[in-house]
């Protein structure tokens, strides 16, 4: 039996019903798709979150990538590790915390900045490293929306260092290497992902795909 979702509702009723009125516009104006059921409400909030029905499509998911995301978040022993502060902002506190989960991001630290002026690579490769250094990418749930270097560095790690996230929401977003980096990580079959094809994507999708499956998190408990 599962409850009503309150935690990771909207904390108003005119809010609430604002945010379910636009998902039923979407679910009237967004045509077919291929989406299963727990697969849908995902790509429905991204939607939500630019108004953009192209990501009916671009969005694609690794088989297993929703089960072991909600597996990591109904743990109690997982974290969010981002690309950038952005995405650590973006995500609500609260609704984390319910899951006992918190949020990472190294982009700015000074021994980042400074290994990736002497190794002459971007700080958002240092950041991904300095996690993995700190153990934290195993089990995590990795955020990128920001720097396709960071999810070319990811993938990296996985393979050649043995990191093991939980789940990657991998939408970096621009025209250097962005749609790259993203194909580059739907290839990768050992570690679930979520990510955007092509060259859209951005923090705000990673933090609207975190965001429904924390809903779906909370509706899967008893």
């Amino acid at each position: 039996m599962t409850t009503p979702n309150t935690v990771t509702e909207q904390l108003t009723r005119a809010g609430q019903a604002i945010e379910h009125d636009s998902f039923a516009v979407i679910d009237r104006e967004v045509g077919p798709h291929d989406y299963a059921p727990h697969q849908w409400p995902i790509v429905r909030r991204m939607i939500h979150a630019n108004a953009d029905f192209d990501f009916n499509g671009l969005t694609a998911f690794h088989p297993r990538a929703v089960t072991a995301g909600l597996h990591a978040i109904l743990s109690g022993r997982s974290r969010v590790v981002a690309d950038v502060e952005m995405i650590c902002v973006g995500l609500s506190a609260p609704r984390l915390a319910h899951f006992g989960m918190r949020t990472h991001q190294f982009i700015a630290d000074a021994d980042v900045i400074a290994q990736a002026r002497a190794d002459d690579t971007t700080r958002a490769v240092q950041a991904m490293r300095k996690a993995h250094r700190l153990g934290l990418l195993d089990d995590a749930v990795v955020g990128i929306g920001n720097a396709p270097t960071a999810l070319i560095e990811l993938v990296r790690l996985i393979r050649d260092e043995g990191a093991k996230p939980a789940l990657v929401v991998g939408m970096p977003v621009g025209f250097v290497s962005a749609a790259e980096s993203k194909e580059l990580m739907s290839q990768v079959d050992e570690v679930p992902w979520i990510v955007i094809r092509g060259r859209k994507g951005g923090s705000t999708l990673v933090v609207a795909a975190i965001h429904a499956l924390l809903s779906l998190a909370e509706a899967a408990q008893t």
